[in-house]
Formats: structure tokens, sequence, C-alpha cells
């Protein structure tokens, strides 16, 4: 299995540019929320416990980052679980409101993605490897991370592998 860093730095190679992390801030998100939406129907109670598709998909993606690294898995599991929520909350409202915020997410986070990658002139990581579907949320996260001074190392790390983020012209 891939380490945090070779998935994070193969991710990086895609994403230099600072205008597209920028749009990967708030499409990646955006996406992320829209699909737990879309899959927080059908939904079976069993106990205290929802259970869905997007229950599942969450549960073995977030199994997967544990396996990354114990603290970036702390924090995807805290977003992720309230990815669900939010799409539990939806799924109860009707069919209107929740396909209207489940599928206008979905393709509002797309065009900030493909925005983006139109400024760094390079096609998206999934187009290459579809785990790059899995790493972009944790891409994402470890960006915010380093910007606030954390994980340092990983950071050097990923940028020894990928090069430096490019500044704005």
């Amino acid at each position: 299995m891939k380490t945090l860093v070779d998935q994070l730095a193969k991710y990086a190679t895609y994403h230099r540019d600072r205008r597209n992390i920028a749009t990967h801030l708030v499409g990646i998100p955006m996406i992320v929320v829209s699909i737990a939406i879309l899959l927080s129907r059908p939904g079976y109670n069993i106990g205290a416990v929802l259970l869905t598709p997007a229950f599942a998909v969450t549960s073995v993606t977030v199994l997967y980052y544990f396996l990354l690294d114990l603290r970036f898995g702390v924090v995807m599991a805290v977003l992720m679980g309230l990815s669900l929520w939010a799409g539990d909350v939806l799924a109860a409202q009707s069919t209107a409101v929740w396909l209207g915020a489940g599928v206008g997410m979905f393709v509002v986070g797309w065009v900030f993605q493909l925005v983006g990658h139109v400024y760094e002139g390079k096609k998206p990581a999934f187009v290459d490897d579809l785990t790059g579907l899995i790493i972009g949320p944790l891409f994402v996260v470890a960006e915010v991370g380093f910007a606030m001074g954390m994980r340092a190392e990983v950071e050097q790390q990923i940028e020894q592998r990928a090069g430096p983020i490019r500044s704005l012209q």
C-alpha cells in the first residue's frame, strides 16, 4: 500500500498552482457533501445507526484515511461525519430539496474543480488514477493543515517530490 506521502505527492503533481488549490478548497468539500447527500437515500435504521449507502462509502473511505495516517484520519473522520450528518438532514427533506441540494452542489463543486485545472494547465489527477477521487479531500485537509503550520515534515516531503507551489503572477 502506498504511504500518505506517496499518495499526497502524486496528487500534488497535478496541483501546484495556488489558484487551482484555492478552487479545490471550495469545490472538493462541495462534492464530498453532495455525494453524502445523494447517497443518504435510502436509509434503514438498525438500532441507533442509520445505514445508508453514504454511511457505507464513508466508513470504507475513513478506514483508508486511518490506514494512511492516524492524525489525518481523525480529522477526516470528523469532517466526513459532518458530511454524513448534512446528507442525513437533507435526505429527510422533500425529494426536490434532496436532489436539488445534492445535484446542485455536485455540479457547482465540479465547476470549481475544472476552473482550477484551467489555471493549472493540467487535467485532474483522477483522470490518470481513480484514487485521486479519494485523495482529493485528504489533500484539501492537508493543505489547510500546512497553511496553519502543521505537519511541516509531510509538506516538505511532498514538495521534494512534486515541486513547490507556484506563486500567483
